[in-house]
């Protein structure tokens, strides 16, 4: 019965994120950042204004347009509320990072 709690838990904190500029990583290694508009109970995801942070080991982070864009539960690995504050000042041009690999299983 813990596992429904932490479940529970789970969502009552992604709860507190809708509205909020949110960051999901995903099972194949993408990263997606966006507004989180709602969930379902399998954490299927909707986020609007989103765009896809793609890394590359020599030039700076790419931001491709998504618009609005469903993630399928199955494939979310982690999310996070981003403070706006530190993201801005990040400087994702002058980043260079090799591309996170996708979960093997």
């Amino acid at each position: 019965s813990s596992g429904i709690n932490a479940e529970y838990g789970a969502m009552a904190n992604l709860e507190d994120t809708v509205g909020k500029i949110t960051l999901v990583a995903t099972g194949d290694g993408r990263i997606i950042v966006g507004t989180l508009k709602g969930f379902d109970q399998t954490i299927n995801l909707v986020l609007d204004d989103a765009h896809e942070r793609v890394f590359d080991d020599s030039k700076g982070v790419e931001q491709v347009p998504l618009g609005l864009y469903l993630i399928r539960g199955d494939n979310v690995a982690c999310v996070g509320e981003v403070d706006q504050d530190i993201d801005n000042n990040l400087g994702l041009g002058n980043i260079s990072a090799e591309p996170l690999p996708p979960i093997v299983h």
